[in-house]
């Protein structure tokens, strides 16, 4: 692909993107999560390609702006971990 067909695509996603926010379309939140895997996509390459302090970066950006993305999905696992944790312990009668 050379440069003029890249400038090519990017001006037609911008496009669309334009019509789509006139319709009142509104694909924000999916860019939001989809931004971190690139990021980390593109930390994983520059990895491969030796370029070991630019990936490192860029996945641990890529990460941290996942956590951020899916905190509350960890907050929910660690709470039904310390609710389960907390029933065994009930459930246990062991005499020492």
């Amino acid at each position: 692909m050379n440069g003029k067909n890249a400038l090519g695509i990017l001006l037609v996603v911008i496009g669309g993107l334009a019509v789509l926010k006139v319709f009142h379309i509104d694909l924000g939140w999916i860019f939001g999560l989809i931004l971190p895997f690139i990021l980390i996509g593109f930390g994983v390459v520059g990895w491969m390609n030796n370029k070991k302090i630019i990936g490192g970066v860029l996945i641990a950006i890529g990460g941290i702006m996942l956590m951020g993305k899916l905190g509350g999905i960890f907050m929910l696992l660690l709470a039904i971990g310390l609710i389960v944790v907390g029933v065994s312990l009930f459930t246990n009668k062991r005499s020492y």
